[in-house]
Order: C-alpha cells, then structure tokens, then sequence
C-alpha cells in the first residue's frame, strides 16, 4: 500500500535518491544528457549565438543563487524573530520554559 503521508512519501523519495547516486558509478556521465539538454535550451534562445547563450546561462544561474540568497535571508530572520518573540515571552513569565 502506498504512503499516503507527505512527509513520509518525501522521505522515501529522498531515500530512494540517495541510494540511487550511491549505486552511481559515474555521475557526470549520469547528468550529461541534462547538461546537454539545458546547453541546448540556452542555445535555441539565443538563436543559435553561442556567446549569446552563455549569457544566458549566467543569467539564469545567477538568478537562481539571488532567490537562494533571498530565502536563506527570509528563513535566517524568521528564526531570529521567532527566537525574539519566545524571548519576549519567557520574560514574561509564559511560553516554553
């Protein structure tokens, strides 16, 4: 019977994953056909200029690493305002002790 859990379904996934690049011999051979297929993306976009497609490329990772960099920031002042507010409330007198 299949998991019907979220968090569980994820966590099998991602067992199954690791497994799978564990029994991997040769990974960049593995990613290849992605790489190539991703090269070939940024190719047809720039109508066949390779310069052009690089640029494309870098645009593309680039914008990747700010919404990484504008998550991590999101999170690290989630948890610094969480962690305030439990301060808050300890000294008061309530929340976790």
């Amino acid at each position: 019977m299949p998991n019907t859990y979220p968090a569980e379904r994820r966590l099998a996934a991602s067992i199954a994953a690791h497994e799978s690049w564990a029994a991997t011999e040769d990974r960049s051979a593995r990613t290849a056909p992605a790489r190539r297929a991703l090269d070939a993306k940024f190719l047809e976009q720039a109508g066949g200029d390779p310069k052009r497609a690089e640029s494309l490329r870098s645009a593309y990772f680039k914008r990747l690493a700010l919404k990484s960099a504008q998550s991590r920031r999101r999170a690290r002042e989630a948890t610094e305002a969480a962690a305030a507010a439990e301060a808050e409330l300890r000294a008061i007198g309530g929340g976790c002790q």
